[in-house]
């Protein structure tokens, strides 16, 4: 394996645990998305370890997340309700905690946004 492949092999992979990190710490705090950020882990996983992505598509709460994802792009109900509900939470919070209106608008306007593409993904086939 050249040089240039195993940086961009350690690169996909700091890339897939960040992103794991971030998604893990979006399941506890409202604002910061969980599945975004588990299915860019799997996706650099892929890239960068066979083994952390076969993790990842075994474990028992990412594993259906990303098999769905993977195999047609699709999203389940109950995470589109907790996504857009901790979206809509975090919109209050935002507007009860922002130092001007504008603040809170426009990271309201890009959730809603993202809850209108959520919405519309497919949902898995069972």
């Amino acid at each position: 394996m050249g040089t240039g492949l195993k940086v961009r092999r350690w690169l996909w992979l700091i890339l897939a645990y960040v992103c794991l990190g971030l998604g893990i710490v979006g399941i506890f705090l409202p604002g910061l998305p969980t599945t975004p950020f588990v299915l860019l882990a799997a996706y650099a996983a892929g890239r960068g370890s066979k083994r952390l992505h076969a993790w990842m598509l075994a474990h028992h709460v990412f594993g259906p997340m990303i098999r769905d994802w993977e195999a047609s792009g699709a999203v389940s109900r109950k995470a589109k309700y907790w996504a857009i509900g901790t979206m809509g939470l975090s919109a209050v919070v935002f507007f009860l905690t922002a130092p001007e209106w504008w603040m809170a608008a426009t990271g309201t306007t890009i959730m809603v946004v993202v809850g209108i593409w959520l919405w519309l993904r497919p949902e898995p086939k069972r």
